[in-house]
């Protein structure tokens, strides 16, 4: 399958991190959001929203959106809780992931990395809905090691992708230790190295 990412993407990396992990090659496709690569006619033919990530299978195949396609892959995998009501509790995290994770962590850190904003000049409201997210997230983690149980699942590793990446976005995770202390095992059950 090939992956069209963008190297900046945590979405993009998340499908990167799961196929890797479940054995499944991948061959990255870097799509440069910055250079309009995701809106070229050939691009779009593929996806006409003009989204990253996108994955093309060999059957010609294609998928969008990172949590729908990392769920595709870890179909049948220890990623994904046996148990119905675990399973369903994965899903409400990847679900929280898209609504309020993600739009708040990767929103400030693009606005900083991508259009040279600063943590000083951000929304206010942005700040306070990526606070937010932390400290519910170190409620969580205060008492548990991952989201859904004592394994890592797919939930952990979707929302580690931005959550690692808070520093860029001026974000001190020495401020929630429990998150920190999740992200080391993270970590250290996957690789999170990029493409």
């Amino acid at each position: 399958m090939r992956l069209y990412g963008y190297n900046l993407s945590g979405n993009c990396l998340k499908i990167w991190w799961t196929a890797r992990h479940l054995g499944k090659p991948v061959e990255w496709i870097e799509t440069d959001l910055l250079k309009g690569e995701h809106r070229t006619p050939e691009f779009l033919a593929r996806n006409p929203a003009g989204q990253v990530p996108l994955v093309e299978f060999d059957d010609g195949r294609m998928l969008s959106q990172s949590n729908a396609v990392c769920l595709y892959l870890a179909e049948g995998s220890a990623l994904i809780p046996a148990d119905a009501f675990e399973r369903a509790q994965m899903m409400q995290w990847l679900f929280w992931e898209q609504y309020s994770h993600e739009p708040a962590l990767a929103v400030a850190r693009g606005n900083i990395i991508l259009r040279g904003a600063t943590i000083e000049t951000l929304d206010p409201a942005l700040i306070q809905r990526c606070n937010g997210v932390l400290d519910l997230m170190e409620h969580e983690l205060s008492s548990r090691p991952f989201f859904v149980g004592n394994t890592p699942t797919l939930a952990d590793l979707s929302i580690v992708a931005y959550t690692r990446l808070c520093p860029d976005a001026g974000f001190r995770l020495e401020n929630w230790p429990a998150v920190s202390r999740w992200i080391a095992r993270v970590e250290d059950s996957f690789d999170l190295s990029g493409p």
